[in-house]
């Protein structure tokens, strides 16, 4: 087993170690995100099937259809101008991570009005994400064990 010199290294070593946990979960909630936001922008202009809580998409209403026909772009729910696609985004800070859009556009499709269907797309994304999540999360947790061995981590 690996003996420290001195209480002061044994911290010291274990404050380097905190620092590289949180260096891998940083960069894990970052793909996490991105995931996340990806899939959401991959559900738009197809209709979407019922996943957890979330209802499946309905048909878009003749009148909306035939708005999409006059725009060019056929039966593509949620994806007329790409304004909903390019104002999905995320951010990060530390652990913790926000995906969304800010345009109400987006809050009226994911949770509908009195006139509006909901047609929730980042819900889903994040539930169609739990395996790439985990799978992300994974990785950094063993990327995170190999720096702690690398960093010399006390030995039995």
């Amino acid at each position: 087993m690996r003996e420290f010199d001195n209480i002061a290294s044994f911290i010291g070593h274990l404050a380097m170690v905190d620092r590289g946990m949180h260096e891998h979960i940083e960069r894990a909630v970052e793909k996490a995100a991105v995931l996340i936001e990806t899939t959401a922008k991959e559900e738009l202009g197809h209709y979407q099937p019922a996943v957890g809580p979330f209802p499946a998409w309905p048909d878009l209403a003749a009148r909306t259809l035939e708005h999409h026909e006059r725009m060019g772009v056929g039966d593509t729910p949620l994806l007329v101008t790409g304004e909903l696609y390019a104002s999905i985004e995320h951010e990060t800070n530390g652990n913790e991570a926000v995906i969304g859009t800010k345009s109400e556009i987006g809050a009226y499709q994911e949770f509908g009005t009195p006139s509006i269907p909901p047609r929730p797309f980042m819900g889903p994304a994040a539930l169609r994400s739990k395996e790439g999540i985990e799978e992300i999360f994974g990785r950094a947790l063993a990327g995170a064990i190999a720096d702690i061995s690398i960093l010399g981590a006390p030995e039995e």
